[in-house]
């Protein structure tokens, strides 16, 4: 491809000013007397590599006489810029980033054949890289799709073992069974904010009963929440519904 050193020089920036080039050179050099550090000096002494911003060089004026001048970086340019402001800076910036932009669409233009050619194969294996990563998406989805069928067609007779399987999986998504914990407590919450139940009343009364019953304490003490749901259908039904969901969101599928 064809290369293009992105510079402009100081007479350009100049003349893009509408000042003299002298200005710039102060600016960039310092006063004559010494008593105005230039941009290119300070630059220096705090050890910026100068060659990002300026570049010394010369030119030829119309009488054949070898002047200073700089090429300068968009960098450069940039700060140049912060130096002028109102109307000139916002002129000069216009201009300059213009400028620029017209260069690189000169460094980004095939010039030869071979340059054509090698363009032309890095666009078609660019569009390749796209096309795969459509397909990894689409098998992705496929993948997802299925383990949304799975967690749909979870077995309501089965709810207790299939919940608790879909609970551990989400643990597992969110980084180690420690979280089952958490996801239990919010399933049911969500549960008892869905159906206007307490099922800590319900799990409390449940106890009592079976005591007045006989039944011994430490059979008492293994209740949990899943056997208060497990004595009504809605909620069950409800429970399943909302674990269906977490999977979902937690990124089971």
């Amino acid at each position: 491809m064809k290369q293009l050193e992105q510079t402009i020089t100081s007479l350009e920036v100049a003349e893009m000013m509408e000042t003299r080039h002298q200005k710039i050179l102060e600016k960039l050099d310092g006063s004559k007397d010494g008593k105005t550090k230039g941009i290119i000096t300070i630059l220096t002494e705090h050890d910026f590599v100068l060659s990002e911003y300026f570049q010394e060089s010369t030119y030829k004026d119309i009488s054949g006489k070898t002047n200073k001048c700089y090429k300068v970086t968009k960098l450069g340019c940039d700060f140049l810029a912060n130096k002028f402001t109102g109307e000139k800076g916002i002129l000069f910036t216009a201009k300059y980033v213009k400028r620029f932009h017209e260069m690189e669409e000169i460094i980004t233009q095939p010039t030869c054949m071979e340059d054509i050619l090698i363009f032309n194969l890095q666009e078609m294996k660019a569009v390749k890289e796209k096309m795969n990563e459509q397909d990894q998406k689409l098998k992705c989805i496929g993948t997802k799709v299925d383990g949304i069928k799975d967690i749909v067609a979870l077995n309501p007779t089965d709810w207790r073992k299939e919940t608790t399987d879909l609970i551990n999986r989400m643990a597992h998504n969110l980084g180690g069974y420690e979280h089952i914990r958490a996801i239990r407590e919010e399933s049911y919450k969500l549960l008892e904010q869905r159906y206007g139940v307490a099922l800590s009343i319900r799990l409390t009364n449940k106890k009592r009963r079976m005591a007045e019953e006989g039944i011994c304490k430490s059979k008492r003490d293994k209740l949990s929440n899943l056997d208060v749901i497990a004595e009504d259908k809605k909620l069950v039904e409800g429970y399943t519904a909302i674990i269906k969901e977490m999977a979902i969101k937690y990124g089971v599928a």
